[in-house]
């Protein structure tokens, strides 16, 4: 009997190891907020398509305007517009979220450098696990997404009293989730960059972030964001003068405020220490307040990553807000002064449609933004381990963590209202500058500033809550490990 039961022991206890392990870094930190991430980008997208085909089918049906192309062609457009939008902000999101993986892998990757593993062997693996979770976040989006309209569309029809017989099953779903999963791809090879500079001799220390001076020597990012600064630049003012002659001008604005905002997104870790600086001086001079102060500005890869998404957030919904302040502004003005009722109301119904569109983003970016405050607590055990043992205490860790929080959202809140404010105009500017008003009926035409108070309260009120509730949950995680076992990690 022994001698028939010996075998069969390994067939069954080997596999499923082995099987596990392959699948084990799903389970790390970061990994459920990047599925999360493709799968809202996903279903924005499903949702813009899906309401483009019917409105489409249900204003072909009109006899009046149904054979106009016009409002098709717009709704296209403006979907087109607004899915890329998301999709740029989940890939700057991605991008980030693997930077920070990356930097908590520093000396498990510095350990397989060193018997033997290449960093472009590793970058390649961390690229596919970035395919991997972006595609199961566009199918789950697509599936929810789908089952959705298919039930949402016989009570819209019902509602707007139309007969359409459009479907949401159409093969162009599969546009934008195939473009978000290939885009997390890309987005994890691009944050995946920081395996080419980990050495074999880092598994013997504790290296997981790069110091100001050691991204001070690196000019390739530089060099790329003052490229991409410089095409972005020409755009905005190329925008700006063929508005002057055509409304067509906004759409070379639109490209250019990507090319510019990616140009500040790659080069946040030069541009944010100084503004930190400047505005750590408002937490006071405690002890703690200079702790949280140095380290923001320490680390600047950490605190840049987290402040791109605030500043990402921010100046997308500020943009449109002060875009529709500015036309209505420019409307009162000229008709003496007196605002147009029923303009404010189509302007202010049209805004906040938009607003609501462009605040399933500013949700991207804020997951973005609780998923890396996360990490990067949970990774700093160790450091907050050694100020324990040196004597600082429980609450004192907590309170510093959150002034830090605090810290870089103060700096990426004003950061992203200027930014906000400045696309704003642009946008406003290139779009009605060519559009004569009365009461001299000339053009071009200035369009001034206008900035909403309302909807920038809100802004500034909704991110405040965020950042603080995000910094609370994962501080008490750090703050309750004990120094020793802290500093053991």
């Amino acid at each position: 009997m022994t001698a028939l039961a010996a075998p069969a022991a390994p067939v069954t206890a080997v596999p499923e190891p082995a099987r596990t392990s392959r699948l084990a870094w799903l389970r790390e930190r970061g990994m459920g907020a990047t599925i999360l991430v493709s799968a809202i980008s996903t279903a924005f997208g499903v949702v813009l398509l899906s309401a483009t085909g019917y409105l489409s089918n249900a204003l072909g049906s009109n006899p009046e305007y149904g054979a106009s192309g016009t409002m098709t062609l717009v709704l296209m457009l403006l979907s087109g517009i607004l899915l890329a939008v998301a999709v740029y902000v989940a890939a700057i999101v991605t991008a980030n979220t693997f930077s920070t993986i990356i930097a908590g892998r520093t000396r498990r990757i510095a350990l397989l450098r060193l018997i033997g593993a290449t960093a472009r062997s590793q970058r390649a693996e961390v690229a596919r696990q970035g395919l991997i979770v972006g595609a199961i976040g566009a199918v789950l989006g697509l599936v929810v997404t789908t089952i959705l309209m298919l039930v949402a569309v016989p009570f819209l029809n019902r509602a707007l009293e139309v007969t359409s017989s459009w479907s949401p099953l159409q093969p162009s779903l599969l546009v934008p989730t195939a473009a978000v999963a290939l885009t997390t791809w890309i987005a994890a090879w691009s944050g995946s960059r920081r395996v080419l500079t980990v050495t074999p001799l880092e598994a013997l220390g504790g290296s997981v972030e790069r110091s100001r001076e050691e991204i001070a020597e690196g000019r390739g990012r530089k060099a790329t964001a003052v490229v991409l600064g410089v095409i972005g630049a020409v755009l905005l003012a190329g925008g700006l003068l063929l508005g002057l002659l055509n409304p067509i001008g906004v759409l070379v604005a639109f490209f250019g405020g990507l090319f510019s905002f990616t140009a500040v997104s790659i080069s946040a870790v030069s541009i944010m220490p100084p503004l930190l600086k400047a505005t750590g001086r408002l937490f006071g001079t405690s002890v703690t307040a200079r702790l949280a102060a140095e380290n923001a500005v320490r680390y600047p890869e950490r605190s840049s990553r987290m402040a791109i998404g605030v500043v990402m957030g921010v100046a997308l919904v500020v943009m449109f807000a002060v875009a529709a302040e500015s036309a209505k502004s420019l409307v009162a003005v000229s008709g003496g002064g007196e605002p147009d009722a029923a303009f404010n109301q189509m302007m202010d119904s049209f805004s906040t449609v938009m607003m609501c569109l462009v605040a399933v983003s500013a949700v991207i970016a804020a997951a973005g933004l609780v998923n890396l405050l996360t990490i990067g607590i949970v990774q700093r055990k160790r450091e907050l381990g050694l100020l324990r043992a040196l004597g600082l205490t429980s609450a004192q860790i907590r309170r510093m963590v959150l002034i830090e929080a605090a810290h870089v959202t103060v700096t990426a809140l004003l950061f992203g209202l200027a930014l906000g404010v400045l696309y704003g105009w642009v946008a406003a500017q290139s779009l009605l500058g060519s559009v004569a008003m009365p009461p001299l009926w000339l053009s071009p035409t200035f369009v001034a500033p206008a900035i909403p108070l309302l909807p920038v309260a809100i802004v500034i009120v909704a991110t405040a809550a965020l950042t603080l509730g995000a910094a609370v949950a994962p501080t008490r995680i750090a703050t309750r490990t004990a120094p020793v076992e802290a500093l053991a990690e």
